[in-house]
């Protein structure tokens, strides 16, 4: 199950009928520690200096100091699955559902809970009041009634300080203090059917956003005032990256990959012999990696001119991959964390 299919799955539970006892408060109710949590369903990972960082379902959020090869469960103080997690320099971000928004300021062994989707609604309604426009003050309005109900999908921070987290239904909230402070960018986006947000990154003064029905947004200014630019594609995207020759790779629905060297003005698509919708792109020396919602796993060349399917040993299928400090590919997916063999360590 990929990313938007996970996301459909839950926005369909959310909204079913109610016929048993009210579910917990996954927002008060820590994640559960069991050795269980080693095989949970991972949507991500990151690496914070020589440690691993995978997070997922009810809140697991794993370390690994070891390239991958062991895993031990940290504390959490929210079950909600967590889909997407970031560190720079020791400090790291964890985002998902309920809107939760988890710091830690010691490279993954301690988690807080910075936001969540109660206060975003508060927020996005105060924010909408001062703006006077009536759409925007009803979905407001509706969002603080629905409560914490809010997926938070992606996260992007350019440094300790500055980040940016968007989700489902357009949400999207800035920090300048590390996420001390928030404040509500949905009034920036040109998002008028509040689609939803799949990715984010930034660098210096650009932001790219990418969500639904070929959403792609942009800003030149560090977030000040954004731009709705058409790719010449309009399928879901759900995946950003910045490669390591500065160009932005869009990944999307049934394995589409456009790319654009002009700060996401023009874009082209590449050649991918493997037309499944692609889940995560992470940016290495070599290149690119791609993993789609099949879990298979791509190479990209460093021009990016050539994607070479990887032959992996069969299991779960992967959600997103890293290069461990090692070199070695780590994968996270849908039986946990796994560290792969590939040709890059194929020693193994």
């Amino acid at each position: 199950m990929g990313r938007s299919a996970w996301l459909a799955l839950c926005l369909t539970l959310s909204s079913a009928p109610l016929l048993a006892a009210p579910a917990a408060d996954v927002l008060a109710q820590p994640a559960v520690q069991s050795p269980q949590a080693l095989h949970a369903v991972l949507q991500a990972i990151a690496r914070s200096g020589e440690r691993l960082v995978a997070v997922g379902e009810r809140g697991s959020v794993l370390l690994s100091d070891d390239n991958g090869a062991s895993w031990r469960q940290v504390a959490v103080p929210v079950s909600s699955t967590l889909t997407a997690v970031q560190f720079v320099d020791g400090q790291g971000w964890a985002v998902g559902h309920a809107g939760a928004v988890l710091h830690s300021r010691d490279n993954g062994e301690h988690w807080q809970l910075q936001l969540d989707g109660r206060r975003m609604a508060a927020l996005e309604l105060a924010a909408a009041q001062a703006g006077q426009d009536e759409r925007r003050l009803a979905a407001a309005r509706q969002a603080v009634s629905d409560g914490a109900d809010k997926p938070l999908l992606a996260l992007s921070f350019s440094s300790a300080n500055r980040g940016l987290v968007v989700g489902a239904y357009g949400l999207a909230m800035a920090t300048e203090d590390g996420g001390a402070h928030w404040q509500s960018l949905a009034g920036r986006l040109p998002n008028p059917q509040g689609l939803h947000l799949y990715a984010v990154v930034q660098e210096g003064a650009r932001v790219y956003i990418a969500g639904e029905q070929g959403l792609f947004l942009r800003s030149l200014d560090a977030g000040e005032h954004f731009e709705a630019v058409s790719t010449g594609y309009e399928g879901s995207y759900f995946s950003l990256a910045l490669a390591a020759d500065g160009s932005l790779v869009l990944g999307g629905l049934r394995g589409k990959l456009l790319r654009s060297t002009d700060q996401g003005q023009r874009f082209s698509m590449l050649d991918n012999p493997v037309p499944v919708s692609i889940n995560a792109l992470q940016p290495s020396a070599a290149g690119l990696w791609v993993v789609n919602q099949a879990g298979g796993l791509l190479q990209a060349s460093a021009d990016l001119a050539h994607l070479t399917p990887m032959a992996l040993p069969p299991g779960p299928p992967l959600t997103a991959v890293i290069q461990a400090a090692d070199g070695a590919l780590v994968g996270v997916g849908f039986a946990g964390p796994v560290r792969l063999r590939t040709p890059i360590n194929a020693a193994e």
